[in-house]
């Protein structure tokens, strides 16, 4: 039977699908970065999007992973692939931030693991403000359980349980000095063999100061009598693999340097998970920081020496250390792989919205409301700073170049409704409709140091009294230098402003998104209706 709160939350999920996304959508093929290189090899990265933190797992044939997702909604999504290359979005844990949960950039959900169990998935995060949860479903396609708080404890971050041989379960995870006020530190107990609780103390596995600093994201294994704890140390730009043993879950542990730049261009390699392929092979994912791409996510070949320790990459130098590849021959597979990529374009032809998209707050009924003429309207809802803004729909960059069209139709209701599309993050862009007390304008404005206060500023504007059927367009060119267009329907498009160098978020990259805004007050405010949002070269 149906709890009260299971209850509800199944209308929650059914009253919010359009603004969560939680629809099954088809996706097609990336025109800006697909990985496969068709000859049985692959490129680095496999994903040129923001997954930051990635873990990943296979069950029989399909390999499971999940992210970071901080304070975006949906949080931790679901991506499957049956080959480590070509990954598809098909879901997300939650719609909605969990109760306690503040809602502020770069809070919320902190390097989950994701593991099977027993025929259950599980995945396990950090809140740095709340503690260690966990969730839990049979079908990582479907339904997950409720958050569950398994340990309340300021700090603790990026945790990753191991179910022993023997019935035992443990759980490793390290700290954030924000909070806690230490950091380059391991600790892990013992857990309860349902997962559901910490039962023993605190075991401090590594102290990371001096030679390992900023150690943290550990992932919890065992292989062959040893257990191992992988973890990145030397901090996000900069860093290095690591990976310790231990004849005992609780250590004593060694520790080995086992991936990191080298004489490659890839900087600061690793955080990600190990993952054995159908023909026995190890294979390794991990993120590496592009600015405001984000933490784009590369695969990289395992290798295992006769006395059980591990190289990631291919020791190109002899240092005995791994480096990042550029390419390499493809995981073995049994089933057949379409070539697909995590979508992109929405036509808003569905109820609900693509799995890509995610606000920055739990959403409102208000939002927005899909058409069955197909087409999106976002309501004006009332704002102080775009930064602020929590209902911004936005995706992630997935290429070096892209070019993002969206055709709009805008209708003000009252002097300071807007509506356009954003380049997101600490400093941002846009380009909107505008009603001033003088007419409606398109405008193009900048606000740079926008996580600190800036204020917003009109880089160029021209009045219009057409606001139906316009496209709206930014071409992100290398760099992440991103350039604003404009068209009528049939006609050519025609710049507006300046380019503007895309920024990322906190912890996360620069995210492209559609907003409808107001700083006025009316019984009848204004909208953008978006008939559709295509990514092309």
């Amino acid at each position: 039977m149906k709890t009260a709160r299971q209850t509800i939350r199944g209308l929650i999920l059914c009253t919010l699908a359009l603004l969560c996304g939680t629809g099954s959508w088809a996706q097609g093929k990336s025109s800006v970065w697909v990985a496969d290189n068709g000859d049985g090899t692959y490129r680095n990265p496999i994903l040129h999007t923001d997954y930051s933190d990635p873990d990943v797992i296979r069950v029989g044939d399909d390999y499971w992973m999940t992210s970071s997702s901080f304070d975006c909604i949906p949080a931790l999504q679901i991506l499957h692939s049956t080959d480590l290359v070509t990954w598809e979005i098909v879901g997300a844990v939650h719609s909605y931030r969990p109760e306690g949960i503040q809602e502020a950039h770069g809070n919320g959900v902190w390097a989950p693991s994701i593991r099977n169990h027993g025929g259950e998935f599980y995945i396990y995060w950090g809140d740095p403000d709340v503690g260690i949860y966990m969730v839990h479903t049979s079908d990582p396609r479907g339904e997950w359980s409720e958050p569950h708080l398994v340990q309340a404890g300021v700090g603790m971050i990026d945790p990753c349980p191991l179910w022993d041989d023997n019935g035992k379960a443990y759980l490793v995870h390290s700290w954030a000095g924000s909070r806690a006020g230490f950091k380059s530190i391991l600790s892990a107990s013992e857990m309860s063999p349902d997962g559901r609780a910490l039962i023993g103390p605190e075991v401090l596995i590594h102290d990371g100061h001096g030679v390992n600093p900023t150690i943290e994201g550990p992932k919890f294994y065992k292989r062959e009598g040893w257990y191992y704890i992988f973890a990145p140390a030397g901090g996000v730009k900069e860093g290095w693999q690591l990976v310790g043993r231990s004849r005992e879950p609780l250590g004593k542990y060694e520790w080995r340097k086992v991936l990191h730049q080298g004489n490659t261009n890839i900087h600061g390699p690793h955080q990600g998970g190990w993952v054995t392929d159908v023909a026995g092979d190890s294979w390794f994912i991990h993120f590496e920081d592009r600015y405001a791409y984000g933490r784009v996510v590369h695969l990289q070949p395992m290798s295992w020496s006769s006395d059980g320790w591990c190289t990631m990459g291919v020791d190109t130098n002899g240092d005995g250390i791994g480096e990042p590849v550029a390419t390499y021959r493809k995981p073995t597979t049994k089933a057949q792989q379409l070539i697909v990529t995590p979508a992109e374009n929405d036509e808003f032809n569905s109820p609900t919205l693509g799995l890509q998209w995610q606000w920055f707050g739990n959403p409102e009924r208000d939002w927005a409301m899909h058409s069955p003429e197909g087409y999106l309207r976002l309501y004006t809802q009332p704002y102080a700073s775009l930064w602020e803004a929590r209902n911004l729909l936005t995706q992630k960059l997935t290429a070096p170049t892209e070019t993002i069209t969206a055709k709009v139709s805008f209708r003000g209701g009252v002097v300071g409704d807007r509506g356009g599309i954003i380049i997101a993050g600490r400093d941002y862009a846009t380009l909107s409709f505008e009603v001033t007390a003088e007419g409606v304008v398109l405008r193009q404005t900048e606000c740079m140091g926008a996580d600190k206060g800036g204020e917003e500023v009109i880089v160029s504007q021209l009045p219009t009294t057409d606001t139906r059927e316009i496209m709206l367009r930014v071409v992100v060119s290398e760099g992440a230098m991103c350039q604003f267009y404009w068209a009528k329907m049939g006609y050519d498009f025609r710049p507006i402003g300046r380019p503007f160098k895309a920024k990322e978020g906190k912890w996360i990259g620069a995210k492209f998104g559609l907003f409808a805004a107001t700083t006025g007050h009316t019984n009848d405010g204004g909208w953008m209706d978006v008939d559709w949002v295509r990514i092309t070269k």
